[in-house]
This record gives structure tokens, C-alpha cells and sequence, in this order.
């Protein structure tokens, strides 16, 4: 199997490099940090159903601007230059077919006009306009077939092949109209939660100044307060910023992850099902004291399929018990204990469509948790994607469309199935991650063979189909690639690339090939790591290393483009990066194995990681440095408490003490869940893993990179951590970045994004370069300020 045996081949002895990726470097010059703003993001294709015609988007930077932009654009399938959809004045994103392909919908805001719904008539050209009843333009990314999956409240609903209806889930008394606010704070952006009118003491007030419905306290004078008002537990997040308080329960989740159920709703009704026949009125399926979730149809039209809580209890019952056992206190045996939350339920639509009061479903049996449910063509089958256990690994299951007892078609791979497909050749096609590598794989449901479609070492993203499934286009880079977007038959032959936006860079600039090494680890875990050569690589020099830590831990490296990487080794440093226990991209079992024990086994893994890469006669062991941003920049702070093997430490995004982080962080759960409870229930634990607690030991001059607007890994822990160092003697700087989230390296302002790049090159060039940094600070061309 193209993809899949190749890695059971490769030896795990001290190094296994695999040696179809050791070319001769390319001819040209480094990787710059000014580079980055040459690089175009081509993302988000989608192909026009008749498989003609490929939508997606390119997203540049306007340097002078300190912005990104986005535009849409097309790409003929047989070839040829690609067009410019929109115009360059505005922001257009999310393009999508109609189902004839005649009409080019995509997402724009632009002054004076109503809505962001936009649309282009491919057969007549003209400019954009906006299409009468903005609201029900298509939602979804054409050509993906019958079926579909919807979503509870989803306005947009499901529908059969024939389109002839709809089926939406929501409230019996929902409008399906709702309300949210535009970007960053809540202050000025959010919908004011107390009526603006005559009568309202409050109405000049800012929506974060407003006392909420429930408060206890008012303001003495409120056009003198303007301040925040805040009552409920959870009351900003990184991604918004701060948020008016509404007065419902909610917040953080208790240390057994309770709280997401079948029963949804915290007030309310109970969702039902709805249908709205073409040119008729929407009409009940469903009258029931429990609410229906994730409804998908049958091509035909016949069935629906939805999730509900397994017993079909009411909304309140369901509730009630998730709170109880949200106050419970932790327990690591009951929290691990697998729990059924929600089942698949099927009902018949014409019976439910009669007489919604005698709508009787039949359950689908399954033990584990449902999601991705698709319809096979005849209607007699559906496949979803089960997990039978909260940590255990997600496989691909089938059942019977009218109900009865599901079966694993798995088979032994290891992997976990993504988005799937079923196509005419009877195959599952999955869109799935394989450790550092993605892509397009099928598997045989009689047989339980996997077979790679479109992969191999490197990542293939957004992958879309035509109506009749024929053709797949798709993004795919690797390490020393940009992506772009290709086409390919359906069973990934005849695979072209089709654009060229960065071509003109790549011909210009060395980026560098990765080495792919995998090894045993602590306990015999098989562990996937990389190397990345500097530029100017020649053979019997000894060179600088860098550690690379990701994020989450739940997160994971790969074979893909990445700016840091390429710029440290533009900058001559030899860049290791691993994806150590607790990284996602195998299986649920080994995401959730370093539970508990953070810094522990998962240190292990990037230690022997750093043991195999400093035997290399090409690596500098007295000249090795350590990154990592968010779980990655804790884990640097903690391995410098550690050892003093590196010379240089950059911590971003860093934790410090995990107390109070708990209580700063807009993500309580995560430690909740990690750490089996919240700090009082389990102290212990959070002290042992805060670095804070063992800084005496630390002697590694680090670099601290924090963004001042970041609610995930909030200032404090930062401020903690340089204040520490220097109070010891240890070489720090800290640098603080305005108007930045946690997503500063990823999304932030370009000039302050590429700040960083340069500064860590710096900071490494400084303490591992011989001769110092090969940086280059240049005087900018654009005009300064904003």
C-alpha cells in the first residue's frame, strides 16, 4: 500500500533517515524573514460540479499596509493561467458553486450593501452582485453529493438528491436568525443584551458596561461607568475577545469533561425536526421531550437519520444529571469510564410527515460516540466514524439504514478516518492524517483494505470533488514546497499541479528538504521526528540544532511548509522537530497518552530525540538551542529547569505555573481534563508540573515572546517566568507584542509577525552561531505607523 507500509519498513535503529529524501539542495539564496511577504496562500479550492473548474482563494500581504488580503480566484482543470475573480478592493473569501455550476457564490464585506453574500454568473460574466434573499444562498462546497450531514439549528438544513425538501433541526419557536458580533472586543462589537428603548436606564451604555439581567449590582450613574460588568464564569476568549455576560449557567467544565450531551440546550425547548417542502410551509417530523441533533437525509428522501440522547430521555432529565455530575469531585477511574452520551436514531419521513405525534425512531446500536454520518447510494447502508471510548482510537463503522447493530470495517490500521465519502466503486474514501503526513486514502468495506489514493510524505488539504466524483483537486506542499493547488483522477492518477503563484519564489529561494527519522522511544513508543539541514549545508561541518516543540499537546508537526522552520534554517541552524506522545495525527490512544504526566514520558521523547540528532557527526552537541509557543513554549521552560545540555532557550506563549494559569486562561478544560481536576482538586499535580516550582535550576539564557492580547496563555505566567531568570542572573529578554492574540505566529500582524521570526533567529544567532546571527536588520521601505 503506497503510503502505509513504508512506514512499518523503515529500520528503528539509532537513525533511520529515509534516503529518497536526501537530494542535493537547490540552487539559490536563503530563506529571508522579509521573504514571508512574498508568499502567496492559495487555499480553499472547489470544484465546479461539472469538474471543469476549480474556486479557491489566495490570500497575499500588503506589506506597506501591515495586512493580509484575499481574493477569489479560478483555475481552468484542463490547464492554463488562472483568473481573478474578485476585485482587489475588497475581501473575498469562502467561494462556492451553485448546483449547476452556473453561479459563483462567495463571502465579501463591502460598504454600503446589504449582507456579505456575493455572486458572479460564470456564463455571463459581469461584475459581482448580490443575489435576491441573501440568506438562502448555497451554504456548502458543491459537489460533495447526496446525503449531506447538517447540523442542529443549521438554517441551511439538509436535503435528498432531488432537492425536493429540507430538513432543519431547531427549537419549535426558533427564527433561525442569530446574532453574534464582529471580530475583537466586546465592548463596541457585541449585540446589546439589554433593549434599547425609552423606558431603559442602560440603553447609552456600552454592552460589556451593562449590568446583565441577573446581576445583583447596578451602576450609581450609568453614563459614568464604563467599565466591564461580569457575571458568568466564562466571560472572554482569545478569539474574541471579551464578551458580554448573558446570565446562563455555563464556564469551565468539571474534571470528568461533562456537559456535552444529547439534551444540548441549557433552556428551551427541545430541538425538533422540521421539513419545508419546496414552495410549501415548514411542518413538524418530531414532537418529543428530547431534542434532535445532526440530522442527515437519504438520498432518496425517505430517511433521516439524527443523534439523541441514547435513551431518549427528556432535555431536563439529561441536564439535570450533567449537572450533578459536573459538581461531583474528580475521579480518574469514573472520569475514564467510557460513556455513551448521544446515539443514531432513523425515522421514516413520510409516517413522521402524517403524524409527527406517532414518529417512532429506531436506534442504530453502537456503542462509542457517532460523527460523520454519510448514505450509501442505494439507501440501505450508512457509514460514521465511532469511538468506542473517550481515548480510544476512532474507526470507521457501517449499519444498517433502517436501524439495527453497526459493524467495524476498520480493519488493523492504525490511523483515524476524517471526512468521509462513499463513491460509486463501493470504496470510503477518507480524508485522513497519518502521523506528519495527509491525504486521500480509500477503504474497501468488504475487505477492510486501505489503499492510498492521494499522499505520500507531505500534506494534501481541502480536498473537493465534481457531481459525479471523477475528478479531486486538492492542496498539497511539503516541507520545501509551497502548496499549491493539483488535480487528479479519481483514483489519484494522473495527478498535475495546476498553479504557480509561488513559483517565482521558489526558483529564487533554497528552502531546504526535510529528513524523516522514526525511533523507539521510553516504554517502546514509535515516535516521528525531522530534520532540516541549514542553507549552505556541506558535509564533515558540525552545525548549531535547534528543538522544535509544537502546541496543544493535542497538535502535531509534519511534512509541510512551515516559515519557522525554514527561516531557522535560512538563518544556519540545523532545525529537529518530533511529534512526541500526546501529538494527534495516529490515534485517539496515543493523543491522549501523555494525560497525567505532562513533562514526563512526552520530555523522554523529545530527550531521545535530541540524543539521536546530537550523535550525528554533522551536529554541533555544545551548540543546541530549544523553542516551542504555547504547550511548546511550557515544555521549554520546563526542560530548562531540566538540564542545561542547550545554550539557548525561546519560550512563546509559555506556562509557567499551572495554577494560575487555571485562573487567567479562557481554556480551564483543558487542564480539567488533563490533569483530573481543577487545581483544589488536585494540587498536587499542578505544582508538580509548573516549571515556577523548579526555576532555581534554570541557566539557559531564554528569549520570551508574549502577545498582550492573548487569553489562551495569558501575560502573567510570562511575566512570572522573565521576572524569575532575572532575578537569578539568567540572561533574559522578554518581548511583549500589542494588539496580539495566541495566534500572533500564525495570523497576527505582519510586521509584528515577522518581528519574531527575525528576533528568534537572533536570539539563536547570538548564542549558537559562530560569528553570530546570519540576520540582516534592513531599514523598511514603507511608511511607518498605521
Amino acid at each position: 500500500m503506497k503510503g502505509i507500509t513504508s512506514r512499518g519498513l523503515l529500520p528503528l535503529a539509532l537513525l533511520s533517515i529515509s534516503a529518497a529524501t536526501v537530494s542535493a539542495q537547490s540552487s539559490g539564496r536563503a530563506f529571508a524573514v522579509p521573504d514571508w511577504y512574498k508568499i502567496s496562500r492559495v487555499a480553499s479550492p472547489v470544484l465546479s460540479p461539472d469538474g471543469n473548474t476549480i474556486a479557491f482563494t489566495v490570500t497575499t500581504v500588503r506589506e506597506a499596509e501591515n495586512k493580509r488580503h484575499t481574493e477569489v480566484w479560478t483555475q481552468p482543470v484542463a490547464g492554463g493561467p488562472s483568473k481573478r475573480m474578485t476585485s482587489p478592493a475588497f475581501e473575498s473569501t469562502a467561494p462556492r458553486w451553485s448546483d449547476d455550476g452556473k453561479t459563483l457564490f462567495f463571502t465579501s464585506t463591502r460598504p454600503y450593501t446589504r449582507g456579505t453574500q456575493w455572486a458572479i454568473r460564470m456564463d455571463e460574466g459581469g461584475e459581482a452582485f448580490q443575489p435576491e434573499g441573501t440568506a438562502a444562498a448555497p451554504a456548502g462546497q458543491g459537489g460533495r453529493g447526496g446525503g449531506g450531514r447538517g447540523g442542529a439549528g443549521d438554517a441551511a438544513g439538509v436535503q435528498p438528491a432531488d432537492k425536493s425538501f429540507r430538513i432543519t433541526a431547531a427549537a419549535p419557536n426558533a427564527t433561525g436568525n442569530g446574532t453574534s458580533g464582529a471580530g475583537r472586543g466586546g465592548d463596541s462589537a457585541r449585540t446589546e443584551l439589554v433593549p434599547a428603548n425609552a423606558n431603559d436606564p442602560y440603553s447609552k451604555m456600552l454592552p460589556m458596561a451593562k449590568p446583565p439581567g441577573t446581576a445583583i449590582t447596578k451602576p450609581l450613574v450609568a453614563e459614568r461607568f464604563d467599565g466591564r460588568h461580569i457575571i458568568d464564569p466564562t466571560y472572554r476568549s482569545n478569539d474574541g475577545g471579551y464578551q458580554p455576560s448573558t446570565g446562563r449557567a455555563g464556564g469551565a467544565g468539571g474534571a470528568g469533561g461533562f456537559g456535552v450531551v444529547a439534551g444540548g440546550g441549557t433552556s428551551g425547548a427541545p430541538a425538533q425536526l422540521f421539513i419545508t417542502r419546496t414552495g410549501g410551509e415548514r411542518k413538524p417530523l418530531t414532537a418529543t421531550a428530547y431534542s434532535h441533533r445532526s440530522p442527515s437525509v437519504s438520498p432518496d428522501g425517505k430517511r433521516v437519520i439524527f443523534s439523541a440522547d441514547p435513551m431518549l430521555r427528556p432535555d431536563f432529565v439529561v441536564r439535570k444529571e450533567a449537572e450533578a455530575l459536573a459538581k461531583l469531585p474528580p475521579n480518574r477511574k469514573r472520569d475514564e469510564a467510557d460513556r455513551n452520551e448521544a446515539d443514531l436514531f432513523v425515522i421514516d419521513v413520510a409516517t413522521c410527515e402524517a403524524n409527527a405525534a406517532a414518529c417512532k425512531p429506531t436506534k442504530i446500536e453502537y456503542s462509542g460516540a457517532e460523527t460523520n454520518v454519510i448514505w450509501s447510494a442505494d439507501n440501505e447502508r450508512i457509514a460514521f466514524v465511532g469511538r468506542p471510548g473517550r481515548f480510544a482510537a476512532a474507526r470507521l463503522q457501517l449499519a444498517p439504514a433502517a436501524g439495527g447493530r453497526a459493524t467495524d470495517v476498520h480493519g488493523s490500521w492504525k490511523f483515524e478516518p476524517g471526512n468521509i465519502e462513499w463513491w460509486s466503486d463501493g470504496k470510503i474514501r477518507m480524508q485522513t492524517t497519518t502521523g506528519g503526513s495527509s491525504g486521500l486514502y480509500a477503504i474497501d468495506p468488504a475487505t477492510k483494505q486501505v489503499s492510498n489514493v492521494v499522499g505520500g510524505r507531505r500534506q494534501v488539504s481541502d480536498i473537493s470533488y465534481d457531481k459525479n466524483k471523477t475528478k479531486v483537486v486538492y492542496t498539497s506542499s511539503d516541507i520545501s514546497h509551497l502548496a499549491e493547488i493539483y488535480v487528479a483522477n479519481a483514483d489519484g492518477s494522473n495527478e498535475k499541479k495546476l498553479t504557480t503563484f509561488n513559483d517565482k519564489l521558489q526558483s529564487e529561494v533554497a528552502f531546504q528538504p526535510g529528513e524523516q527519522f522514526i525511533y523507539k522511544s521510553v516504554d517502546g513508543m514509535e515516535i516521528e521526528g525531522w530534520l532540516i539541514k541549514p542553507f549552505g549545508y556541506t558535509a564533515g561541518k558540525k552545525y548549531p540544532l535547534v528543538l522544535n516543540i509544537h502546541g496543544g499537546p493535542h497538535s502535531a508537526y509534519g511534512e509541510g511548509w512551515f516559515d519557522e522552520f525554514q527561516s531557522q534554517a535560512g538563518a544556519g541552524l540545523m532545525v529537529l522537530y518530533t511529534n512526541p506522545r500526546g501529538s494527534s495525527g495516529t490515534n485517539g490512544a496515543f493523543t491522549n497518552s501523555s494525560r497525567g504526566d505532562w513533562g514526563g514520558k512526552d520530555y523522554q521523547d523529545l530527550m531521545k530525540a535530541v540524543d539521536i540528532a546530537a550523535a550525528r557527526p554533522d551536529v554541533d552537541s555544545t551548540r543546541m538551542g530549544v523553542a516551542g509557543g504555547s504547550y511548546g513554549g511550557f515544555m521549554t521552560a520546563w526542560i530548562t529547569t531540566k538540564t542545561n545540555r542547550f545554550k539557548a532557550a525561546e519560550a512563546d506563549r509559555m506556562i509557567s505555573d499551572w495554577t494560575s494559569w487555571w485562573g487567567m486562561s479562557d481554556a480551564q478544560g483543558l487542564t480539567n481534563n488533563e490533569f483530573f481536576g481543577k487545581p483544589w482538586e488536585n494540587q498536587i499535580m499542578y505544582d508538580t508540573l509548573s516549571p515556577i516550582r523548579f526555576v532555581k535550576n534554570v541557566k539557559t539564557p531564554t528569549l520570551i515572546v508574549q502577545s498582550e492580547e492573548d487569553f489562551r496563555t495569558p501575560m502573567g505566567n510570562a511575566d512570572m517566568w522573565y521576572m524569575a531568570l532575572r532575578s537569578q542572573g539568567v540572561p533574559a529578554e522578554f518581548v511583549r507584542y500589542p494588539r496580539s492574540t495566541h495566534e500572533l505566529s500564525r495570523s497576527g500582524e505582519p510586521w509584528l509577525l515577522t518581528d519574531r521570526l527575525n528576533r528568534i533567529n537572533q536570539w539563536f544567532g547570538h548564542w549558537l552561531v559562530e560569528g553570530g546571527p546570519k540576520t540582516t536588520t534592513t531599514t523598511s521601505t514603507v511608511p511607518d505607523g498605521r
